[in-house]
């Protein structure tokens, strides 16, 4: 092989990859500017390797954009997000939301209802009580996804 066509073939091998093949998903965030605890869960997710857009907005402005994704104040938490086709609501782990586009479940979302003390962004593990990430369902039913103590 010469020169020239060692090149061309190389040139086609990163050409047919996938623009954004290693580019980590971005997850859309809405909180409150003066929520401590969002902050430092938007910090998790980013140490985890996501790029992570955040906007600060009112209580009722993220009140609003729940009800739009369906969240039933039972399974809410302090902020919301978005990433890809799902939503993930509360303090959900990051290797949580790792696993669930991995497996790309045909779900709604992924919630951490309230604001358990030993999950991201809330003192971290051993901080508090074990706590679980909710699967919710299409149909808004839900299910343990994962279990945290």
């Amino acid at each position: 092989m010469n020169r020239r066509a060692f090149l061309m073939s190389g040139a086609a091998v990163v050409l047919a990859r996938p623009v954004f093949a290693d580019a980590a998903p971005i997850i859309r965030v809405l909180k409150t500017p003066t929520c401590g605890c969002c902050t430092a869960w938007v910090e998790h997710v980013r140490q985890a390797g996501f790029a992570v857009e955040a906007q600060d907005v009112d209580q009722d402005a993220l009140y609003a954009f729940k009800d739009r994704l369906q969240i039933v104040p039972e399974l809410a938490g302090c902020h919301t997000a978005v990433v890809g086709d799902y939503f993930i609501e509360g303090h959900v782990p990051a290797s949580d939301i790792k696993r669930l586009l991995a497996e790309q479940l045909v779900a709604r979302g992924l919630t951490v209802p309230g604001m358990p003390m030993s999950s991201p962004g809330m003192g971290g593990p051993g901080a508090g009580d074990a706590f679980d990430t909710l699967l919710v369902a299409s149909d808004g039913a839900t299910s343990v996804f994962a279990s945290h103590s």
